[in-house]
């Protein structure tokens, strides 16, 4: 206040409360991946975080889905015309064997092909279904765009899918990281994005929690094509784990309908009219000979032409699935194919339903996921083990059906399972949660005197943030003393010379809240009293 010089009234205002910690935002998933746009009123948003609160907003800015392409064939003999072995250095296709009418078919949809590269679109539509909220958006291409891992080795890091991790480094809100097209690149190549994300979120970041999906988990680990669980713990290497979690196997979603596959998604719809066109003379009695004609003549018409009007390519479809068993059979496997998903997201969207209705605290587990039918996997309580406790401490959370509960989220480890400190999903986005909040409240008092009543205001503050965490369930303790504490000060925590270098050192200590994974009931006989 000025010196007083004036005779008169002179007020004077003082702050009755101390500055508070205000707590950060514990689930905003970051999203990397392809898009059909990227643009907001004219906005170029490729490489840009894009902030989103509804798949409205992420459809008006990033489009709609990709167009799938599949292709059919008859198999004379199925044993005689194997599979076409998985290359792990190419991306793995998706193929379903089916017999409709005493005839072997194969369905196959090749992740080279334009629209299967990309899972986007249909990973954000699980996420909102799970409960997700506000989200960050990184589109690194539009469809067309090559979906590849950079060569990281040759320093080429700032394109494909690792290219943006760069620009999410200046967001602060973040919490959480997803990358769903990644299982969609070879084993190599995801294993690639994957450690980089790891690396991001816990070495150049320190502040996120990346969701993993294991690359080939639609598949069984007595796949031909070799176990996917050991092959993920084998390549994604023993750097950062505690800020991350994987989860296994894909599941069945309900994501796609009837009406998102049409007949133009198969690549030779040529061989389709003339697959329908010998169904239709073996099951068409003799006096519809000249029906079964005339629709083999409107087919190839059509499929001649290449018509571009919407109206008459959907009614061709719906003239298809009325006339043809087979093509409807097409359909349902291919939908099949289309909904098949990892779980990244929805996890992502688990995680932000359960820190709104229970606290980040909470262990995410024990989750019913919404639109998933079952998972691609079955995995019983023995097959369990090996996923949730490995003698190289890469713990991968199952994702299981159970009778009368549904597709339950079984399992709430970090991929470091062998450290007490950070096996919990929970305990290490807590300690984030805790560590933000507490490091951003710390920033007015940078340049505030490195003296005893800095050291006062300080420890206040983060002992009334940290006794609100307790209250609410967040620390473990029957009293405050017992949860946690916060030291500061000239011979606890700091030494003359630290203070002649302007270094102010406090120490908190935390009981975080540890979920009982495992329960044990003991039954026992005894003899009779009465």
């Amino acid at each position: 206040m000025n010196q007083m010089k004036t005779p008169g009234v002179y007020i004077v205002e003082k702050n009755a409360f101390p500055n508070a910690v205000v707590e950060v935002a514990t689930a905003v998933p970051a999203f990397i991946g392809y898009t059909e746009t990227a643009d907001h009123g004219g906005l170029d948003l490729q490489g840009k975080p894009w902030r989103i609160t509804s798949m409205d907003e992420f459809e008006a800015c990033f489009g709609g889905p990709p167009e799938p392409r599949f292709r059919v064939k008859r198999v004379a003999d199925p044993a005689a015309d194997p599979r076409t072995a998985v290359d792990m250095a190419q991306p793995r296709p998706q193929v379903s064997e089916f017999v409709h009418n005493g005839h072997a078919y194969r369905l196959s949809r090749e992740p080279g092909k334009a629209g299967n590269r990309y899972l986007m679109h249909a990973a954000m539509r699980h996420f909102f279904q799970n409960g997700g909220g506000p989200c960050y958006v990184v589109s690194v291409g539009l469809y067309g765009d090559a979906a590849r891992a950079p060569d990281i080795e040759a320093g080429d890091d700032q394109r494909g899918l690792i290219g943006g991790l760069a620009p999410l480094r200046k967001e602060q809100e973040p919490t959480l990281l997803v990358v769903p097209d990644a299982v969609l690149l070879s084993s190599g190549d995801c294993t690639a994005v994957q450690a980089a994300v790891l690396k991001h979120c816990g070495g150049d970041m320190r502040n996120r929690f990346a969701i993993l999906d294991v690359w080939g988990g639609d598949r069984g680990r007595d796949d031909p094509a070799g176990d996917c669980i050991e092959r993920f713990r084998h390549g994604i290497g023993s750097n950062f784990l505690g800020f991350g979690a994987a989860y296994y196997p894909w599941m069945h979603t309900a994501l796609m309908e009837a009406g998102d596959f049409r007949y133009w998604m198969l690549e030779n719809v040529a061989d389709l009219a003339l697959l329908i066109s010998e169904e239709l003379q073996l099951d068409q009695a003799a006096a519809d000979d000249k029906a079964a004609e005339l629709h083999r003549r409107t087919l190839a018409d059509m499929t001649r032409s290449g018509m571009d009007a919407v109206s008459q390519r959907m009614q061709l479809d719906k003239s298809l699935l009325a006339m043809s068993e087979l093509y409807a059979r097409i359909r349902d496997e291919a939908l099949v194919q289309m909904n098949l998903m990892p779980p990244s997201a929805a996890m992502a969207g688990l995680y932000t339903m359960d820190d709104n209705t229970r606290g980040v605290w909470k262990a995410p587990a024990s989750l019913s996921m919404a639109g998933v039918i079952a998972p691609a996997v079955p995995i019983s309580t023995d097959e369990q083990e090996d996923l949730n406790v490995s003698a190289d401490g890469k713990s991968i959370n199952a994702i299981r059906s159970f009778m009368g509960e549904g597709v339950l989220v079984w399992g709430g480890r970090t991929l470091d399972g062998n450290s007490p400190d950070w096996r919990d999903i929970n305990v290490r986005r807590t300690m984030i949660m805790i560590e933000e909040s507490c490091r951003l409240a710390a920033k007015a008092f940078v340049f505030e005197a490195n003296v005893q009543g800095t050291w006062a205001k300080l420890q206040a503050m983060m002992t009334d943030y940290l006794t609100s965490v307790w209250k609410r369930g967040g620390l473990a303790g029957a009293v405050p003393g017992d949860a946690f504490s916060v030291q500061v000060g000239l011979g606890q925590t700091m030494t003359p010379e630290d203070i002649l270098e302007g270094i102010l050192r406090i120490t908190v200590r935390v009981a975080i809240s540890r979920p009982a994974e495992f329960m044990e009931i003991t039954f026992q006989q005894q003899m009779q009293k009465s």
